[in-house]
């Protein structure tokens, strides 16, 4: 161990969580991941990690009761996703229960679980006040909130759930760093993209304009273009990076200006065009990865749909860093 605080990461994937603690004063010791590329990656930033490659489910946490302080990760999301049969609880991808063992066996001082916003909404709420109940009975006073990652430096629009557990306190979540009421503006896609040079392998996939555009207020809303992607604005934070990038639907830059100008057309009521975007360039990985903030030193392994896959799913670095310094503040108090 290098002195920090030592962490379980669950749920590990590319390692945004482990990068993000790592920063915050964290030392990661044991990772349990199933996605073999993700593991891989994850290696080859953090090497000197006990790394389970498997299904959590046959791992025994009991030997590290007494050695981890923390105990991280976030589970799968998509069965509280807004996307998808959305089946909660019930979707056998459910890795909550697992977390919870976890914590049960390890007793650490805390920990971290980070899902998405929706387990937090509608009908997934009375599973998240059960899951918090499960945990305070472990000895844990537990509190969540839903953060936004644009608040704490990430040149994106990405909301998070966080919900964290300490023994004898409740803890106190960080303020936004920026935006609003802070000394520093929010971060926008243009702060890491520039639509004149690529970085990283260049993503060949088209982009065409739609048949029957479906116009919005906003000229890089709607449905105006073809594939799941769709334009960034760079004086703008992007819009989420999804785990479905790749090929059409990654999210597009526009180096000739053409779409504020088609807007303009549209809602003079022009005819659509057809055929291809002029200037239209697909983000590559390397890009993707930049805007959720990752270190341009990490390198993402397997095929470049499972790279997007990675980058989509993780946790930004910055706003993971934000949550493990309060944490960590806390837990040496």
């Amino acid at each position: 161990m290098s002195g920090g605080i030592s962490t379980a990461d669950l749920f590990a994937g590319a390692g945004g969580l482990s990068l993000g603690l790592s920063a915050a004063g964290f030392d990661p010791v044991v990772a349990v991941e199933y996605m073999a590329d993700a593991c891989k990656t994850y290696m080859g930033h953090h090497p000197d990690v006990d790394l389970y490659d498997g299904d959590i489910a046959s791992v025994d946490f009991k030997p590290y009761g007494g050695q981890i302080r923390v105990v991280a990760g976030g589970p799968p999301c998509q069965p509280f996703s807004i996307g998808g049969k959305r089946l909660a609880h019930e979707d056998p991808r459910n890795g909550i229960p697992q977390f919870v063992r976890a914590v049960k066996e390890i007793v650490p001082d805390a920990f971290l679980m980070e899902n998405v916003p929706g387990l937090a909404r509608g009908s997934n709420r009375p599973y998240l006040d059960q899951v918090v109940a499960q945990l305070e009975a472990l000895g844990y006073t537990v509190t969540w909130k839903v953060l936004s990652a644009v608040d704490f430096g990430v040149p994106q629009k990405r909301q998070r759930l966080f919900v964290i557990g300490m023994r004898g306190r409740m803890f106190s979540f960080p303020k936004p760093t920026h935006g609003p009421g802070t000394r520093r503006r929010r971060r926008v896609a243009g702060d890491v993209l520039d639509a004149g040079k690529i970085i990283g392998e260049p993503n060949r996939s088209i982009v065409t304009y739609a048949k029957n555009p479906d116009i919005r207020p906003n000229p890089y809303d709607g449905h105006v273009y073809n594939g799941g992607g769709r334009p960034i604005d760079l004086a703008s934070p992007a819009p989420t990076m999804l785990a479905a990038m790749g090929g059409n639907k990654t999210p597009w830059v526009d180096t000739q200006g053409v779409v504020p100008k088609y807007h303009r057309q549209l809602q003079a009521g022009g005819a659509p065009r057809s055929g291809r975007v002029p200037g239209a360039r697909r983000l590559t990985v390397e890009e993707t990865a930049l805007i959720q903030t990752f270190p341009l030193s990490v390198r993402f392994e397997g095929t470049r749909s499972s790279q997007y896959t990675q980058v989509g799913n993780a946790v930004p670095p910055l706003l993971a860093g934000a949550v493990g310094r309060a944490l960590a503040e806390q837990l040496n108090a």
